[in-house]
């Protein structure tokens, strides 16, 4: 479904992003995992078209994608960013976010896709009329969650989708985020520095530091600590102790 070859990102004097490869298959979840600073956000920014100024090859669906995407692909790829408050339009109410996307891409019978997405994502219809400013922190990004798939996409990034939110409120979003992932079908590039949230939602992770992908492995060699790189083990010893430490 989606295919990274060389991705190299500067902005200015600092190479974020160095030589990234990688493939995603179709209806797999795949995590991009490493330190604040790794490259991992400027790789999904650029698999979104946020982040034009980029060399390398990417290709969805075996179609190379250039620095300009068309309205096709903002219908097929969605993103769930990291602040669910700093995403949603402050003076908009939760009815206008969501038939926005779909007054954009031409979509018909809204009436009824915004009540089955509020449903979809376990928010009453009371919300509907409200302001983000009006709800908890795990509404808000529910609602952010509805708003990335009213347009029915194949893609869904997710930008740190949890690590603003209360650790009460991280289990029931991630959990919502793997149903929606599998009644859907959808193909997923999840962003994280949290071990275990990969390991929860991801088939397979690359490893990011310093703008490099420094080792790929899948989430079961994970969990058995079968890393190669430092880096990577250096990690879950500090996912391990964080563990011990809650």
């Amino acid at each position: 479904m989606i295919e990274v070859q060389d991705l190299d990102v500067r902005f200015g004097r600092v190479h974020a992003v160095r030589g990234a490869s990688f493939s995603v298959a179709g209806g797999e979840t795949f995590g991009l995992v490493g330190e604040s600073g790794s490259g991992k956000s400027t790789v999904l920014r650029a698999i979104a078209g946020l982040v034009t100024d980029w060399t390398g090859g990417m290709a969805m669906q075996g179609r190379p994608l250039g620095r300009r995407r068309d309205r096709a692909f903002f219908r097929a790829v969605q993103m769930v960013f990291q602040d669910p408050y700093g995403s949603l339009h402050p003076r908009q109410t939760v009815d206008r976010i969501l038939s926005e996307p779909l007054a954009v891409h031409g979509i018909p019978d809204a009436e009824a896709r915004i009540r089955r997405g509020l449903e979809e994502v376990a928010l009453p219809r009371a919300v509907r009329f409200r302001y983000p400013h009006q709800l908890s922190g795990g509404q808000r990004q529910r609602v952010a969650i509805a708003r990335a798939l009213i347009s029915d996409p194949s893609v869904l990034l997710l930008d740190e989708p949890t690590s603003a939110l209360d650790v009460s409120v991280q289990a029931e979003v991630l959990n919502l985020l793997a149903d929606l992932r599998g009644a859907r079908q959808l193909t997923c590039i999840l962003v994280s520095h949290n071990l275990a949230v990969v390991a929860h939602l991801c088939d397979r992770l690359a490893v990011m530091q310093q703008g490099l992908i420094v080792e790929t492995l899948a989430v079961p060699d994970l969990r058995a600590g079968r890393a190669v790189h430092e880096h990577t083990r250096e990690l879950i010893a500090l996912s391990r102790d964080l563990e011990e430490a809650a």
